[in-house]
């Protein structure tokens, strides 16, 4: 996957998930302070166990191969 392609489909899921102005919003805010992306992933599953992100990571993995087929 080249960087454009990258890009395009985060900000599409961005936009799909947020809409337009809250998207907007993310991309300013991380632009303006600044951002370690390691660190922010350490905090965002603290507290969180394996069977808990197991559980979430096949959740999206299911609504991902479902919205493939509509």
């Amino acid at each position: 996957m080249t960087d454009a392609v990258l890009k395009q489909s985060v900000l599409k899921h961005f936009i799909d998930s947020f809409g337009h102005v809250q998207t907007e919003r993310f991309i300013s805010l991380i632009n303006k302070e600044p951002f370690d992306y390691t660190e922010w992933q350490r905090d965002l599953f603290e507290g969180m166990t394996i069977e808990e992100l197991s559980s979430n990571a096949m959740e999206n993995r299911r609504r991902k191969r479902a919205a493939q087929t509509n």
